[in-house]
């Protein structure tokens, strides 16, 4: 797992061990990256269950203003604050250990990007989204990575699927509210 572009390019992340946390592969990561490159620079990201923090770090090493990271896991956050000194790009970002509806409750900011990429086989994804959405900007995307069998609902408040990418077991759903 590396940073692929950007100013942190070529550098390695560490990743939590265990069932729970799946890294996003290398394949997938550019996949998502390359549907969202023009929107990434100037952009504030959030990093919901952010497990190593690799999409949030991406996103900071491609010119991202701001990322927020936020997982229960104390592991996880610990991970992802190493991360982000290893690649010296913990300036531009917060890092809270919670649970994503106290997150979203407490946060008083909005996002342009959001990746949410839960533990499978939970309903995590269905029960974030509706709390995410009144927390995302005009024209701003929120990129879902799940098990290939969910299906989401074709639109969610304002946001609409706009694709879905199936990679083997594992599907990325992109939604975007357009207005």
């Amino acid at each position: 797992m590396r940073i692929i572009t950007g100013t942190a390019k070529g550098k390695p992340l560490i990743s939590l061990s265990g069932k729970d946390t799946r890294p996003t592969g290398d394949k997938i990561k550019e996949s998502i990256f390359s549907v969202i490159q023009f929107e990434v620079a100037d952009s504030v990201v959030l990093d919901l269950f952010a497990g190593s923090g690799q999409l949030g770090i991406e996103a900071l090493s491609r010119g991202a203003k701001k990322a927020y990271f936020a997982d229960i896991n104390a592991k996880a956050v610990e991970i992802v604050k190493a991360n982000l000194e290893y690649t010296q790009l913990e300036e531009n970002a917060r890092v809270d250990k919670l649970p994503y509806n106290a997150f979203l409750r407490l946060c008083k900011d909005c996002f342009d990007i959001a990746f949410l990429d839960p533990p499978y086989e939970r309903g995590l994804i269905e029960k974030a989204l509706p709390l995410v959405i009144p927390k995302m900007n005009q024209n701003s995307v929120i990129i879902c990575e799940h098990e290939k069998r969910l299906q989401l609902p074709e639109t969610i408040g304002d946001f609409t699927i706009v694709k879905t990418y199936e990679h083997g077991s594992i599907a990325v759903t992109i939604m975007r509210n357009n207005q």
